[in-house]
């Protein structure tokens, strides 16, 4: 597909809206930034970071592509929204590391670099755009046979509806109104079926538990909120 047909600029402009503050950890961002340890910690523990060429796809203000980096991979990181980017591009004059940002739609990338990265990151896309199997597909275009994709969504069932729509945003006050919408979550079942239309092969789905009093988050094997996948593009 065209790549400008698949962004949601509606989406866009709320990420771009919370960017002044993407790095204060009690900001607007407090989640993303509770979260990221356990999505580094997933990814780390199932691939080689250091020296390896990663990709984060739909990086927003940089969190997970700079502590990719600091971990020793070589990072690039995409994503759509302007506003935010310029906050990632910012913060690596304070933070010291390394990361190529780029203003690039997943697809558009695809066809400049097939084959490319040995590690592909997705978290929290999904569910922001019109058409998540074409991200899926040009990411494992992206991939070098052996290398992995990871990605992370929200499930849709009730309990994702109450934690991630009515508790983050309506109660607790976590995430601005109007972050979700239910229908764009992602059940596993068709993230499985994309990835094996994308040529790639499940290895692992786990789910993320998260208190946002305690702001503590962990894995577990109950997917029916947030959870993460795995896959692997056969060598």
């Amino acid at each position: 597909m065209n790549p400008e047909t698949n962004v949601d600029r509606g989406e866009t402009a709320k990420f771009d809206r919370l960017a002044a503050r993407w790095w204060d950890p009690d900001g607007e961002s407090r989640p993303l930034h509770d979260l990221n340890p356990v999505r580094l910690a997933y990814v780390a523990e199932r691939v080689a970071l250091r020296g390896a060429r990663a990709l984060d796809v739909g990086c927003g203000g940089g969190l997970l592509s700079e502590a990719l980096a600091r971990e020793g991979a070589n990072v690039t990181a995409i994503d759509l929204a302007p506003a935010v980017l310029d906050v990632a591009r910012l913060h690596l004059h304070e933070s010291g590391v390394r990361v190529d940002y780029r203003e690039i739609a997943v697809e558009e990338l695809a066809a400049e670099k097939p084959g490319a990265f040995d590690v592909v990151t997705c978290m929290e896309m999904l569910e922001h755009v019109p058409d998540p199997a074409s991200v899926i597909r040009a990411c494992a275009t992206l991939l070098e046979p052996g290398g992995r994709l990871f990605l992370s969504t929200l499930n849709r069932t009730p309990f994702a509806f109450g934690a991630a729509i009515l508790g983050a945003e309506y109660l607790l006050h976590l995430l601005p109104r109007g972050t979700h919408r239910y229908g764009q979550f992602l059940k596993p079942s068709e993230i499985a079926g994309e990835l094996r239309a994308s040529g790639l092969v499940l290895e692992d789905l786990s789910g993320l538990a998260y208190n946002p009093l305690t702001r503590r988050a962990w894995l577990t094997a109950n997917v029916a909120v947030n959870y993460l996948a795995c896959a692997i593009k056969p060598a």
